[in-house]
């Protein structure tokens, strides 16, 4: 007999894929069913695209990858690659471009689905999970942008969580664009492909501020950086003057994170309404001074950042900040990107601190349809939410957030008393009271085993002694309490117990 007979399957699932138990996706059905229904109020249509794209229409937009067979899971289906999707924006582009006459616009739609990506997993981060997108195709009105802003906000609070526990922060690739422009980075590099990789190796490396620090993404910017794993990754190879002018405007734009809330007590109709109007018009406050002192770097993303401040101010929306950090790694952002970030401690399976990062995120993308039909100039706006992670931190933030009905377990004794046990089963279900009947091989304390591993309420015992007096007797699995009931009166009994 060969070795290779001998050989047994593994037991352990590939790295970044895990298997989900109970309490994790119950509560990540309580995400899903918050998200419906906060989608149907804003007026979105439900869109399903397929698991399976060809891969050159989802394109290379992953970061830290340089080539589309990288990042994502692939196959040769007779002569073209099939890839599964990494994200629902591309397949969203792709159907937009194939149906774009018979759509209204703007066209909303919004799609729950798994996502897959080759790269490394880390704590909540996997290789497969749920996604949420949300997206306004066919508009370049920035008031979609701020509807976004605010939808992001109203879902997290419909999940439990309050305005303190999440920060939204807007900025502006527009910016970072014209940043990039002004280096002259044809002076480094020979070919336009390898300035247009430059370019996305800078902002890939921008979009790790928040998690790396400055310090560390300065790195990344020259030479590269060594991890504290002793990993090497290798830097966009940018000179020092370079770099110098990248860490100037960086620490012209810090002073700005965090501090532009709207005043809480300003609303429409206050006489300090339309003096912040004011301000904000005429550039007069903190940001409109980095406006007019930054000529060279108004493309426009100041502009739209002040229009959606506007927006904001007459929403009366107040939980967000212009935040510098945000910059997005996907490359087919083209304008105001936001991000969300807890603003709570998350723990990984060992209990340490870790840095968690966003669960939502988004921004412009006006140049994504034109891929698949260049007569299509289609403006768009959307952002993502990480179902899996929201839910790995709702169960740390949010203990009691689902009261979980336990079951109820009827004891098996007798084969010719099934018919009793059914009928006792059918009172419980009809009022609404989970209950299972004993299907297993057992004696009485294998059953009794079986109701502790699943978390049982109370079991029901139906033998010789509970026949002759016409009642069943309850246990109550937490106190071990028992008592005899008249099957007419069991279910308001166990509900006390629930």
């Amino acid at each position: 007999m060969s070795k290779e007979k001998n050989l047994k399957p593994s037991k352990e699932l590939p790295l970044g894929f895990v298997d989900r138990q109970e309490k994790e996706l119950l509560i990540r059905d309580f995400v899903i069913s918050n998200i419906k229904e906060v989608m149907t109020k804003y007026g979105f249509q439900y869109l399903e695209t397929p698991s399976f794209e060809y891969t050159d229409s989802i394109g290379k937009f992953l970061p830290d990858k340089e080539r589309p067979d990288q990042g994502v899971f692939s196959f040769k289906d007779e002569k073209k690659w099939l890839s599964l999707r990494y994200d629902l924006t591309a397949p969203l582009a792709r159907y937009v471009a194939k149906n774009y006459l018979e759509l209204p616009r703007p066209f909303k739609r919004y799609q729950l689905g798994s996502v897959w990506r080759n790269e490394k997993p880390g704590p909540g981060r996997f290789r497969e999970f749920l996604q949420f997108d949300a997206d306004y195709i066919g508009t370049d009105n920035i008031l979609a942008d701020a509807e976004i802003c605010i939808l992001m906000s109203e879902i997290l609070k419909n999940c439990g969580l309050s305005e303190k526990d999440f920060s939204i922060k807007i900025f502006s690739r527009k910016i970072y664009d014209a940043l990039i422009e002004d280096l002259n980075l044809s002076n480094n590099f020979k070919t336009g492909l390898e300035v247009t990789n430059a370019k996305l190796k800078i902002l890939r490396s921008l979009d790790k501020i928040d998690r790396l620090g400055e310090t560390e993404v300065l790195k990344l910017l020259g030479k590269g950086r060594e991890d504290k794993s002793g990993d090497f990754t290798k830097g966009v190879g940018l000179d020092e003057d370079q770099i110098k002018k990248i860490q100037f405007f960086l620490e012209r734009l810090k002073f700005s994170q965090g501090k532009f809330k709207i005043d809480t007590n300003r609303k429409p109709g206050d006489e300090f309404y339309e003096e912040e109007m004011e301000l904000i018009n005429e550039g007069t406050d903190q940001f409109g001074y980095l406006v007019e002192s930054e000529d060279n770097f108004n493309t426009g993303g100041f502009d739209e950042i002040q229009e959606l401040r506007k927006i904001f101010l007459k929403a009366n929306f107040k939980n967000y900040s212009i935040d510098p950090t945000v910059v997005r790694g996907l490359e087919y952002y083209s304008g105001l990107v936001y991000e969300v970030s807890l603003n709570f401690e998350v723990k990984n399976e060992k209990g340490k601190i870790i840095q968690f990062g966003s669960v939502a995120g988004g921004g412009r993308y006006d140049n994504l349809v034109t891929r698949f039909d260049k007569n299509l100039n289609v403006a768009a706006a959307g952002f993502s939410i990480g179902v899996d992670r929201l839910t790995y931190a709702l169960m740390q933030k949010k203990q009691n957030l689902l009261n979980k009905i336990k079951p109820v377990m009827i004891c098996n004794f007798f084969e010719e008393e099934l018919a009793e046990y059914f009928k006792i089963q059918k009172v419980l279900i009809n009022n609404n009271i989970p209950c299972e009947l004993y299907s297993g091989n057992g004696d009485l304390k294998k059953q009794l085993n079986y109701a502790n591993k699943r978390d049982c309420s109370a079991v029901i015992f139906y033998s010789q002694d509970e026949i002759a007096k016409k009642k069943v007797k309850l246990r109550d699995l937490k106190t071990g309490n028992e008592s005899f009931i008249e099957l007419s009166k069991l279910a308001n009994e166990i509900k006390k117990l629930l």
